[in-house]
C-alpha cells in the first residue's frame, strides 16, 4: 500500500520536532557534557576529559531571566533527589569572572570541584588534609595528593607551589595557609552570624552578593544569610585556585553533580 506523499511529510515534520525537543530537554532537564580544562582535578579528572553532570540529583536549574550579559543570575532549582554532599564533584559557575572582586554570574564560565564541605558544616584543614565537621574520619579529596603536601616542608611549599602558600591572612594577623587553614563555618539560608573584623573578611563579599553591600563591623552588628554556600576545592591541593583562596560558593552557582566518574 503507498503512502501519501503528505503523511510522509507530517512524520517526518513530527520526528524532526520530537529530536528538536528532545535536544533542548534532556541538557537542561536530566544531563549535559562538560569538558574538564587544565589540571586542578588531578588525579581524578584530567585535562581534556568529557564529564556528564546528573541535574535529577539536585534538580535542574531554571532560568528566569535570559539576558545572560547581566551579572545577577535569576532562576530556579526543580525539585531533585538530594543535596550536594561532601565529597561530591559538581560542575558550577566560576563566582569572579573579572576583576571586579564582586559575586557574579557568567553563564559558560565553570568549573569543576570537590565538595568539601556545605551549609551547616565547618571546613578546614590540618597538616595538609581537609577535615569536615560532619565527617570527622573521613578524608576528602584525593588522599595520595594530600598526604604530598603534608609532608612538604613549608619552605619547599613557598618556594615551589603554583599557587599561593598563604591561603588567606585575616586582619587579626592570623595566617591560613593550604597545610593549615580554618576552622571556617558555611553558612546556610536562616544562619545568622554576628560580624566581628575577622569575620567580615571570610564573609563580606557573600554578604555583598546578598545585599549590595559590603559590611562594616562598625555599622553592622550582625547579618542572617539568605543563600546556601559550600567550599569547593581541586583534588589537586598545590595548583587549584578554590574556595581555600576566593572563598565560599553559592550553592545556587551549582550546575549540578558529575556521575560516572
Amino acid at each position: 500500500m503507498k503512502i501519501p506523499t503528505t503523511k510522509i511529510i507530517r512524520i517526518i515534520l513530527l520526528m524532526a520536532l520530537a529530536t528538536a525537543a528532545l535536544a533542548v530537554t534532556i541538557p537542561v532537564f536530566l544531563t549535559d557534557r562538560f569538558t574538564i580544562r587544565g589540571g586542578s582535578m588531578l588525579p581524578t579528572l584530567h585535562d581534556g576529559q568529557h564529564v556528564f553532570v546528573n541535574k535529577l540529583l539536585m534538580g535542574a536549574r531554571i532560568y528566569t531571566k535570559y539576558d545572560f550579559s547581566d551579572p545577577v543570575m535569576e532562576s530556579f532549582r526543580m525539585p531533585g533527589l538530594k543535596n550536594v554532599r561532601p565529597g561530591d564533584i559538581v560542575i558550577f559557575n566560576y563566582p569572579y569572572p573579572d576583576s571586579t572582586g564582586k559575586i557574579h554570574f557568567r553563564i559558560n564560565y565553570v568549573y569543576a570541584k570537590r565538595c568539601i564541605g556545605r551549609s551547616g558544616d565547618t571546613v578546614g584543614i590540618r597538616n595538609g588534609y581537609y577535615y569536615n565537621s560532619s565527617l570527622p574520619a573521613t578524608v576528602i579529596g584525593a588522599e595520595r595528593y594530600q598526604r604530598w603536601l603534608s609532608r612538604r616542608p613549608d619552605s619547599v611549599l613557598k618556594a615551589d607551589t603554583v599557587l599561593r602558600f598563604e591561603a588567606a591572612v585575616l586582619p587579626d594577623g592570623t595566617v591560613w595557609t593550604i597545610k593549615d587553614y580554618g576552622p571556617l563555618y558555611i553558612p546556610g539560608a536562616g544562619d545568622t552570624i554576628r560580624l566581628t573584623e575577622n569575620n567580615i573578611f571570610l564573609y563580606g563579599r557573600l554578604i555583598e552578593y546578598e545585599t549590595g553591600d559590603m559590611p562594616d563591623a562598625d555599622s553592622v552588628s550582625c547579618h542572617t544569610f539568605r543563600s546556601n554556600y559550600c567550599f569547593l576545592a581541586g583534588d589537586n591541593v598545590l595548583n587549584s585556585m578554590d574556595s581555600r583562596y576566593i572563598g565560599m560558593i553559592p550553592e545556587d552557582y551549582i550546575v549540578g553533580i558529575v556521575c560516572g566518574i
